[in-house]
């Protein structure tokens, strides 16, 4: 079983899941309020459920609380981009390393054969869509780092907000098929037990992939001053 995507076992845990799913995917737009009232009735759950799945949400950065306002789905802005993939490509990158060390030949068999089911999602070069958990690129080389603390602060941690941007800005158009060459690339590193190249490579695929969802949210928001990193 994956390490953030355990079975629902409560009504909490469901209502938890589906809110999460909701926010990632933009079903609940970002910047949004969030009325336990209006949330309770729409999921058919109590109130006390709704709070506590917010609270949940708060812990893993996908909902913020603001004095005055209450509970809202956070915004996806330049800056909070910017610093997102600062620690992000920091991270990941050294969990590259640790997997080219760590990971075992049948995990990295695995990891070979989940790009040869993705490049049937992209060879038309419309979209790259992963799900969460184990069919998602980012996370099989995360947990096959084998570093406990490591895998807390990246999944338990900012792994969902990252998602949020990548599903909502960056898995689409020509970008598709350059990401799709860096996680070939990495993961040929990583078979090649290189940590210092599929390191390197991490990163760079990490902040190609920031430069790219920057751009989105000019023009989405084209008065926002750009920052540069």
């Amino acid at each position: 079983m994956s390490h953030s995507e355990s079975t629902p076992v409560t009504a909490a845990d469901k209502t938890f899941l589906q809110l999460r799913k909701n926010i990632v995917e933009g079903v609940i737009s970002a910047g949004s309020k969030l009325s336990e009232t209006e949330l309770s009735t729409k999921y058919a759950v109590s109130r006390a459920v709704i709070r506590e799945a917010i609270n949940r949400l708060e812990t893993c950065r996908l909902v913020e609380r603001k004095a005055n306002i209450g509970a809202r789905v956070v915004a996806l802005t330049a800056d909070g981009l910017l610093e997102l993939y600062q620690i992000r490509e920091s991270l990941e990158g050294m969990a590259a390393r640790l997997a080219a060390t760590h990971m075992s030949d049948e995990e990295i068999a695995e990891l070979k054969d989940l790009l040869t089911q993705h490049f049937e999602e992209v060879k038309d070069g419309h979209s790259y869509y992963q799900e969460a958990g184990d069919v998602d690129f980012h996370y099989r080389i995360i947990i096959g780092s084998k570093n406990k603390q490591l895998i807390s602060l990246l999944v338990d941690g900012i792994y969902h907000l990252v998602r949020m941007y990548r599903v909502q800005l960056g898995m689409a158009g020509p970008r598709v098929t350059t990401a799709f060459g860096e996680h070939q690339q990495i993961v040929q590193a990583i078979v090649n037990r290189d940590p210092e190249l599929a390191e390197m490579l991490m990163r760079r695929h990490i902040l190609y992939s920031k430069n790219n969802i920057q751009s989105k949210l000019q023009i989405l928001n084209p008065t926002h001053k750009r920052r540069t990193s």
